[in-house]
């Protein structure tokens, strides 16, 4: 799987700490916390079941065939992959990547976390916007909102620049340096980072962790 860019430059500004109303930020919290919430739950469940299993040595095949589908060889490795991070990461970051569920993808493709697509065969939605000008932008399109959750837990977990940021995770519950770890998220690198920080802080989205 090749590394995924993700998109929307201007949706930094329309999450920034003041430029989301009450109503809207509600409006948000309505349609995705309830769905961070599942797809966080069932990961988390999945996390254990697993955990449990190679501490009773159960389950072997299908331990072998998760280490397949996350593409790591060893217990720990599977482990770090499955753990899932903290849902007000997830959410700070869906804030960000769809302007507070106001995006023309997350409306019109279900796509909250801005996931460009570069395979021809996916179901995707055209941006308005050309790189460079002149190369079309093409972003995943989601049957749900679910879907496009479970997908990007599923990205954090398998792709390569995130590695960092997954083994963090599995050693520590500090947020702040965790978000920190996410620069390669955006291409604006640290500016994304301090942005998520901030969303998180302002919004008091740890919250959703307790």
């Amino acid at each position: 799987m090749k590394f995924i860019l993700f998109f929307i430059f201007s949706c930094i500004f329309s999450a920034s700490l003041s430029g989301a109303s009450i109503t809207k930020k509600q409006r948000f919290y309505h349609l995705i916390v309830p769905v961070v919430q599942k797809v966080h739950s069932d990961l988390m469940l999945k996390y254990k079941t697993v955990l449990q299993d190679m501490k009773d040595s159960k389950n072997k095949k299908q331990i072998q065939e998760l280490k397949k589908i996350y593409r790591v060889a060893t217990d720990e490795e599977l482990l770090i992959a499955l753990k899932p991070h903290p849902k007000s990461i997830a959410i700070a970051q869906a804030a960000i990547e769809s302007g507070w569920a106001t995006s023309r993808f997350f409306i019109q493709a279900n796509n909250v976390f801005g996931v460009w697509s570069t395979n021809k065969s996916q179901p995707r939605i055209a941006a308005r916007q050309k790189r460079g000008g002149t190369k079309t932008i093409w972003l995943r399109r989601f049957k749900t909102l679910e879907d496009s959750v479970r997908d990007y837990y599923k990205m954090i977990a398998t792709v390569k620049v995130y590695k960092e940021f997954r083994i963090l995770r599995y050693n520590t519950n500090d947020i702040m340096k965790m978000v920190k770890k996410l620069d390669k998220y955006s291409e604006l690198d640290k500016k994304y980072t301090k942005e998520l920080a901030n969303i998180i802080k302002y919004n008091n989205l740890t919250k959703y962790d307790k």
